[in-house]
C-alpha cells in the first residue's frame, strides 16, 4: 500500500537535517490541524492496468486542499493482475482496506477509479461494517461496459464488441474482469444469466443477498459519480452515472433505468437523501481523471471532509 500523509511527514522530520526540517514545521503544523479538523482518511482503489503509482497527483490534490488527511492506495491487483476475477478483486482489497477502517473512528472516503468503482461497490454491498462516508466513482463503468475500445483491441484481438459475448458470457470468460461486467445490450438474457458480477450487484437476476447488500451500501452517506462526455474508454460514457444502451444502443439515462425505478440497490433512496451526486465534466479522456485538478477540485474536494 502506498501512503502519504501526516505519518509519512513525521517519519521524514526524524530523518532530516536541522535545516530541511525546518521546512516541515509548517507541514507538521498542518497536520496538528487536520487532527483538530479531522479530515477522514482517504482510500483510493485504482482500474483496470493501474498500479499504485498512477495517483501521485491526486494523492497530492488531497493534501494540498485538506493538508494532513492519510491517503492509501492500495497496492494489489496492479496491472496484469487486474484481470482477475471481479470477486476474487473484491475480497482482496476487503482485506487490505478493512484495518484501515477499523482505525477510523469517524469513518472513511472511498475514491475509486474505472474497473476500480465497481470492486468498491462489491466491498460496500458486502460488508456490513463499513464506516464509508463518501463513495466517490470516478469514471467507472457502473451500468456495465459495451464499446470497441483500445483496451479491448488489446484484451481480446480477434473480438468486437458484437461478438465478445461469445467469450464473456462462458464459465472461462467471467473468470477475466472486464467479462463480469461486460453488458451486450443486443443478448441481455445471456448478460443476466452469465454474469457472475455486475448482473448479481444490480439484482438482475434472482440474488438472496439483494437485501442485506442493499442496506450495506446504503450505509455510505454519499454517492458522487463522475464522468464525461470526452472519455473514450467507458462506453456509453453514461455508465459511470448508472445510464446504459437499449437494445438499439440508444442512452437510457440513469432515472429511466429500471435498476433505479425500482430502486434495487438504493439508487433511488440515495437521490431522495439529497446524497446522490452526479459530476459531468467534458473534455477530460479516461487516462486523465485521477490527474485532473480541475475535476478533483470541481467534483471531489469538498466530499473529502
Amino acid at each position: 500500500m502506498e501512503g502519504f500523509g501526516c505519518a509519512s511527514l513525521r517519519m521524514r522530520r526524524r530523518r532530516s537535517s536541522s535545516g530541511a526540517a525546518g521546512l516541515l514545521w509548517p507541514l507538521l503544523g498542518a497536520c496538528l490541524w487536520a487532527s483538530v479538523v479531522g479530515y477522514k482518511p482517504v482510500i483510493i482503489v485504482h482500474g483496470l492496468f493501474d498500479s499504485s503509482g498512477d495517483f501521485i497527483n491526486l494523492q497530492r490534490f488531497i493534501n494540498e486542499s485538506h493538508p494532513g488527511t492519510n491517503v492509501t492506495v492500495i497496492d494489489l491487483f496492479d496491472r496484469g493482475a487486474s484481470l482477475e476475477p471481479m470477486w476474487k478483486q473484491v475480497e482482496g482489497f476487503k482485506a487490505a482496506i478493512y484495518p484501515i477502517m477499523q482505525n477510523a473512528a469517524d469513518g472513511v472516503h472511498f475514491i475509486c477509479y474505472s474497473q476500480g468503482g465497481l470492486v468498491c461497490r462489491g466491498i460496500l454491498s458486502t460488508l456490513s461494517d463499513h464506516n464509508v462516508h463518501s463513495f466517490i466513482s470516478l469514471s467507472s463503468p457502473q451500468a456495465g461496459q459495451y464499446g470497441d475500445t483500445d483496451y479491448l483491441k488489446y484484451l481480446f484481438p480477434q473480438f468486437v464488441k458484437s461478438n465478445l459475448y461469445h467469450v464473456c458470457y462462458t464459465a472461462l470468460g467471467q473468470m477475466i474482469s472486464i467479462c463480469n461486467y461486460w453488458n451486450d445490450p443486443h443478448h441481455r438474457d445471456l448478460y443476466v444469466n452469465s454474469s457472475d458480477y455486475l448482473a448479481l450487484l444490480n439484482s438482475e437476476r434472482p440474488n438472496p443477498n439483494s437485501t442485506e447488500w442493499k442496506k450495506n451500501f446504503l450505509k455510505i452517506k454519499k454517492l458522487v459519480l463522475i464522468g464525461g462526455p470526452d472519455d473514450g474508454v467507458i462506453t456509453p460514457w453514461q455508465s459511470s452515472q448508472f445510464g446504459f444502451y437499449d437494445d438499439n444502443e440508444t442512452v437510457v439515462e440513469m432515472q429511466h433505468q429500471d435498476l433505479y425505478l425500482r430502486d434495487v440497490f438504493g439508487l433511488k433512496t440515495l437521490a431522495a437523501r439529497g446524497d446522490l451526486i452526479l459530476c459531468s465534466v467534458p473534455g477530460v479522456q479516461h487516462v486523465w481523471w485521477h490527474s485532473n485538478k480541475t475535476v478533483f477540485h470541481t467534483c471531489m474536494e469538498k466530499w473529502l471532509v
